[in-house]
């Protein structure tokens, strides 16, 4: 026993100590469900979506040529990774397994990332919180973009926060490495840079940031220009007209058949706002602004329900009348309140500002759904929940902690009580 007591004590600030069993937990989880659906005999969860994947990896393959329309540019960097891994592997499912060992491995970076911003308790509670988010283990079923997005997001945020942990020039280079191929990974990648950028902005100090630019003015000038140039280039040699055709076309697409129909998710349910809408186009020739500024009081609304909608489909399907409705709403309105605690609090002791990457991811996450849609499966939600479960486990650490201080003051209390002497000791025998 002793052994052991001096074991833990040797090592009980290594991170390996918490993150091994914590490993062994998520692969345990999602290989688990893995083996279960390969056992089943059903097949590998399949959706339309994965399917164009595998097609495109394959043609990919065939006939190396890449289009400049939007799947083939914005999935660029999945399209070639999964065509990459076919090449290697020829089974989907054996590049399912990988996807599934990389969900699990990435708890590690979930506890890092947690430990660097708070601290150990939180790091324990929000990986625990991440590895049984049944979300983690369902998207890693599936040939799609998301599981390995949401890997390579969390270690984008890992190298980022090490830059300013120990500013080595090799964090410095793999974080800009991993921001890149993060751009061109999936569309949702550009709106997440966009606000990584802004927490930089938020954790550089004003002189600082001044010097750099002074520093660096040539560079940041020179590669203005050959942006610039380059843009002028492609849109005057029309280059990207597939491009921007196709954006345009899934505009309209959700403005129509999501929009105009009032869907809070990309089919149909009871919850829906339905309104007569206004087709005409009567804004800066705009069909976008047109659509979105005739119908607003409309889609303010859509927008609201797509606010309550994003806590899960839950929110709709809670039933207060029973007890065991009650257990239910409680067990899910714990982590969100677990979420809000964490947010108060970090704001009010001030680390707000450094963790505030967290809240920035999530938040980035949410209005990307909020503007287009939530789908049924609450698969564009995904790339939220290590944050969510990151900013939950701090508030639930907070929470464990106040209880222990407030037991530790009334302890100390009632032992102070005890062996206070009575002034009426003389029993007078």
């Amino acid at each position: 026993m002793s052994l052991l007591f001096r074991i833990y004590h040797k090592y009980k600030d290594r991170d390996f100590i918490f993150t091994i069993p914590l490993v062994i937990l998520a692969l345990d989880q999602i290989l688990s469900y893995y083996f279960w659906i390969i056992r089943s005999g059903q097949g590998l969860p399949q959706s339309e979506d994965s399917q164009w994947y595998i097609d495109y990896a394959n043609a990919l393959m065939t006939n190396f040529s890449i289009g400049t329309s939007m799947n083939d540019i914005l999935y660029l960097g999945y399209n070639l990774l999964i065509t990459l891994l076919l090449a290697l592997f020829k089974d989907p499912a054996k590049i399912v397994f990988i996807q599934a060992i990389t969900a699990g491995l990435s708890v590690i970076l979930v506890f890092k990332i947690t430990r660097m911003l708070f601290n150990k308790t939180a790091a324990i509670i929000a990986s625990y919180f991440y590895y049984d988010a049944w979300e983690v283990t369902l998207w890693s079923m599936y040939i799609l973009s998301d599981s390995f997005f949401i890997s390579l997001l969390l270690l984008c945020i890992f190298f980022l926060l090490k830059v300013y942990e120990s500013n080595k020039r090799i964090y410095k280079i793999l974080f800009v490495v991993s921001s890149l191929y993060m751009l061109v990974f999936r569309p949702t990648g550009i709106i997440l840079m966009g606000f990584i950028l802004l927490y930089i902005v938020i954790r550089t100090n004003r002189k600082t940031m001044l010097n750099l630019v002074k520093k660096y003015k040539y560079v940041l000038g020179g590669c203005g220009v050959a942006v610039i140039a380059a843009c002028i280039y492609l849109f005057s040699g029309n280059t990207l007209d597939p491009l921007i055709t196709s954006l345009q076309f899934n505009a309209k697409k959700v403005l129509y058949n999501v929009y105009a129909k009032g869907w809070i998710y990309d089919k149909a349910t009871p919850h829906d706002h339905y309104f007569r809408p206004n087709y005409d186009i009567n804004i800066f020739n705009s069909l976008i602004l047109s659509f979105l500024i005739n119908n607003w009081d409309h889609i303010s609304i859509i927008y609201g329900k797509r606010v309550i909608a994003f806590l899960g489909r839950w929110v709709w399907e809670t039933n207060i009348t029973s007890l065991s409705g009650i257990k239910k709403l409680a067990e899910h309105l714990l982590p969100s309140l677990f979420f809000l605690i964490g947010t108060i609090i970090a704001m009010v002791n001030g680390t707000f500002r450094k963790a505030s990457i967290i809240w920035l991811c999530a938040l980035a996450i949410f209005i990307f759904c909020i503007l287009v849609f939530i789908d049924a499966m609450y698969r564009y939600r995904a790339p939220a929940i290590p944050f969510i479960a990151i900013a939950a486990g701090y508030g639930a650490e907070r929470v464990i902690y106040g209880v222990y201080l407030i037991a530790k003051k009334y302890a100390g209390k009632l032992s102070r009580y005890g062996t206070r002497k009575s002034v009426n000791s003389d029993s007078g025998f």
